[in-house]
């Protein structure tokens, strides 16, 4: 706790000293006010043209449009400081500049396009072609429906790394769960194993020392602390690095919703039972993974490795025939690729699309398509929490709800407790477990990662985990919600903020 107060308190002096500066304006040099309140104006006309000419998704950016028209000094300052950090920020460049080199590490199997061409999975196409991940075959997937099933595999795992330990997680926090894993990490460090860490600044800020990059380099584990918040500069928080991966040798990888925390295994229960799941793979597809985590690794690092020394050569020798895509998701290009991905799930779907989501907070895109999937007959449902572990995310989330029933759209409340997988299963035939929330920050703000399965064993196992919770779970009706005028305004209000949030 003193730790995060600590660092708390430094990151909250650099955006007092914005506040400070425009009371200075209203207090001191009232007498310029006009001019100066012309001049933001302005500016926030200027802004919001900008934003309008480069958006590719208005309704995401709408909220951002009204802030900045209702209260132009606060909300281009606002919009300035935590929307168009990318354009500003030296690390983000670095960042971007190390993604697109890694580009020519992740080449397709020709053979594999022709099979995709030839069967017209456009939604594969989509994923190599335009996304610029590759599809492979000949994998072993396995699925997780908790975390304390993925955490006993991954010990086990962990300690037949001979190579290399590649982790890269957004929370990373001292206790039971962590603790097991450092011990094998530092033993394999000290057998020469190449150990590396990555973690996010911002999500483990209330969990682990500030230095604590170099307690793990003490044990002979390289260690990347991702976008360090500093208090006068560099306001690049909105940008996190919100994925979750252990990468074991270039042969196993596992991914999904749990980070590495003991509320993620159900050691403590802060917001009753919580629902996560994993995601292993073994196979070719480990390599999408290894590259996404180099890209970040050698935008922090002065030394640039050679990422093919890290690539382990299969022999194919895998029975499970179907399509595996790991996928990475940046908020420094054009292409949303995370919602894209989402978007055509739904819009393939024939019979029925079962949806995990800890968060809802979509913008009319979205909306729209599961509406209009519910409305051609597709059996659409969503599992949101029962328990929430943010109050006003979760009122954001209810502000939906009543527009997806009126559409169609069946959501449930996991009554056991807190969901957070991020899980799309539907047909029997395509599924996506990741990282990417249904909220503006994993669609837009964050660098995600998600697996993209297709006619893969797996999918069956997703299927089950989906359809179980169901019996744990509560149908959300119009009558329950209790939508009231008030209410309505005030979830109006709320969704104004929705990037913010």
């Amino acid at each position: 706790m003193k730790i995060a107060i600590r660092r708390g308190i430094i990151v909250a002096l650099g955006l007092l000293l914005q506040i400070i500066i425009t009371l200075y304006w209203y207090l001191f040099l009232g007498k310029y006010f006009k001019i100066v309140g012309l001049i933001y104006n302005i500016l926030g006309i200027v802004i919001v043209l900008g934003i309008i000419k480069n958006s590719k998704r208005l309704s995401n950016i709408l909220p951002w449009i009204i802030i900045i028209l209702l209260f132009p000094i606060p909300g281009s300052l606002l919009y300035i400081i935590i929307g168009r950090n990318i354009h500003h920020s030296k690390l983000l460049k670095e960042i971007n500049m190390q993604i697109a080199k890694s580009c020519k590490y992740l080449k397709q199997d020709e053979a594999i396009t022709k099979e995709i061409n030839e069967l017209g999975y456009t939604d594969l196409k989509y994923i190599s072609h335009f996304a610029g991940f590759p599809v492979s075959k000949n994998n072993h997937v396995d699925y997780y429906k908790t975390g304390e099933e993925t955490y006993a595999v991954m010990l086990k795992e962990l300690k037949k790394a001979k190579k290399f330990i590649f982790i890269e997680y957004f929370i990373i926090s001292e206790g039971v769960m962590w603790n097991n894993i450092l011990e094998i990490l530092k033993e394999k460090a000290a057998s020469g194993v190449d150990v590396r860490v990555i973690y996010d600044d911002l999500g483990c800020i209330a969990r682990l020392p500030s230095d604590y990059n170099k307690t793990l380099q003490s044990y002979g584990i390289k260690c990347v602390i991702f976008n360090q918040l500093k208090p006068f500069a560099g306001f690049i928080m909105n940008n996190r690095d919100h994925r979750k991966m252990i990468i074991i040798d270039g042969q196993t990888v596992f991914s999904g919703g749990i980070n590495i925390a003991d509320e993620y295994i159900n050691l403590i229960s802060p917001y009753g039972y919580w629902k996560d799941n994993g995601i292993m793979i073994k196979g070719p597809a480990v390599w999408n993974f290894t590259v996404m985590f180099l890209s970040i690794w050698n935008s922090h690092s002065k030394l640039k490795d050679d990422y093919n020394k890290f690539k382990y050569n299969f022999e194919n020798d895998e029975e499970d025939l179907g399509y595996v895509a790991p996928y990475g998701e940046s908020p420094l290009d054009d292409e949303i690729i995370g919602e894209d991905i989402y978007l055509n799930i739904i819009n393939e779907a024939k019979k029925y699309l079962y949806i995990y989501t800890p968060y809802l907070i979509i913008d009319t895109d979205m909306i729209n398509a599961l509406c209009r999937c519910a409305k051609k007959g597709v059996d659409v449902r969503l599992i949101i929490p029962g328990i929430p572990d943010k109050k006003v995310v979760y009122s954001l989330t209810i502000s939906y709800l009543e527009t997806l029933i009126d559409g169609g759209v069946k959501v449930y409340k996991y009554q056991p407790g807190f969901v957070h997988s991020k899980v799309f299963v539907s047909d029997d035939e395509v599924a996506t477990v990741g990282t990417i929330n249904l909220d503006y920050r994993s669609l837009y703000l964050h660098f995600e990662c998600g697996v993209f399965l297709k006619k893969v064993k797996a999918i069956k196992n997703i299927k089950d985990d989906l359809c179980e919770s169901l019996t744990e779970s509560e149908l959300v009706t119009k009558k329950s919600l209790k939508m009231n005028s008030l209410k309505k305004l005030w979830y109006a209000i709320l969704r104004l903020f929705a990037p913010l949030c």
